[in-house]
């Protein structure tokens, strides 16, 4: 009877364990922020920022004003998860890996990003 009731328990466990790891996780998030600069319609200088971006997800940046099409530039990573920055949108073409906490100059062009 013992033995029967040990074997069920184990049975039902594993069948939990299975179930468990069949579900889809829960999307994660970068801590901290990202921030980019760019030029305004106006010819100002302004930040964009990403606060918790989405780990894993290529996030398009928005054109800058001042001329549709262009990048912004100078990224600084203040997350706890590395950026990868893309010249392109859809995060294609040349690259450059931002480990967190670390930034580049306004040389560095973007137009997407992913968390990793």
């Amino acid at each position: 009877m013992f033995l029967r009731s040990a074997t069920a328990a184990i049975g039902a466990a594993a069948s939990a364990l299975v179930l468990v790891m069949a579900l889809p996780g829960s999307a994660s998030a970068a801590t901290g922020q990202f921030r980019y600069t760019y030029t305004t319609e106006e010819g100002y200088e302004a930040v964009g920022f990403l606060n918790r971006p989405d780990s894993g997800k290529c996030i398009d940046l928005p054109a800058p004003g001042s001329a549709p099409g262009s990048a912004s530039r100078a990224p600084k990573n203040r997350t706890d998860a590395t950026a990868t920055v893309f010249v392109n949108a859809g995060c294609e073409g040349a690259y450059y890996v931002l480990p967190p906490g670390k930034g580049a100059g306004d040389r560095l062009q973007l137009r997407s990003v992913v968390f990793s």
